[in-house]
């Protein structure tokens, strides 16, 4: 599946920007966004979410960009875990940055975090700034990928590392048959019941679908610049860690 063909999956049928339209998705499902991510991934998003933290603490991590970071729990496990200087912590959609602040305070790390409302695809920040970059399940929703990509390579310093989350889909019978159905039919039931939002959850399965998995992600990270790229499959094959350096 092309990038482009990836970029053009939107969550609502609107002639609105897919940028103003995945803003406006986690604007209205922010309220119930935490839960929902432990309900639907019986917890393992956290487990998830440490292993891309653990593979930054051998590289220098004094500062550190989440991007898309929604309500902030990568940026706060890498305040606590990694203790940078400064972990600034960007997204588009306000309501979720609300909560993150308020998680920072609760979690005794908000001196460490900057939140700020950005778009990944015009980030304001100098060249060479950043030590590390992380995003948790945001590539997917970036306008156009690649321009995403050549921004975080533009912001990193060199010899600086990104570390990428996303989901993918398992390969091996019968659990891809599985995860399928669940994806596609139980995720968006229960998104809907809860969030009152079921296309938000429609549009995760569809923006997974499409979007380039496995070697040809790999291949992106290249093409924006980025080298010494690997990927390592998590739980059976449902998420996948991306790394590459500058």
């Amino acid at each position: 599946m092309t990038n482009e063909a990836h970029s053009g999956v939107t969550p609502y049928e609107s002639e609105l920007s897919k940028r103003v339209q995945v803003e406006q998705m986690f604007d209205r499902i922010a309220p119930r966004y935490d839960l929902l991510n432990r309900v639907l991934s019986l917890g393992i998003d956290q487990y998830w979410r440490r292993v891309l933290i653990d593979s930054l603490s051998s590289f220098p991590h004094e500062q550190i960009l989440d991007l898309a970071t929604g309500t902030g729990d990568v940026a706060i496990a890498a305040a606590r875990k990694l203790r940078p200087e400064k972990v600034v912590a960007t997204d588009i959609a306000a309501k979720m940055l609300d909560i993150g602040r308020v998680k920072a305070i609760y979690k005794e790390v908000a001196d460490r975090i900057d939140f700020e409302l950005g778009d990944a695809q015009n980030l304001v920040y100098a060249d060479n700034t950043f030590d590390a970059i992380t995003v948790a399940f945001g590539v997917r929703n970036f306008e156009e990928t690649i321009i995403g990509l050549k921004e975080c390579f533009r912001v990193l310093k060199p010899e600086g590392r990104i570390a990428i989350l996303e989901f993918s889909q398992p390969q091996k019978f019968p659990f891809k048959n599985l995860y399928q159905f669940y994806f596609k039919h139980i995720l968006p039931l229960i998104g809907k019941i809860t969030s009152q939002d079921d296309k938000a959850y429609r549009y995760l399965f569809n923006s997974v679908q499409t979007f380039p998995q496995g070697e040809e992600f790999l291949k992106v990270l290249r093409e924006a610049g980025f080298r010494s790229t690997s990927q390592r499959k998590l739980t059976l094959g449902i998420c996948t860690l991306y790394s590459a350096g500058k």
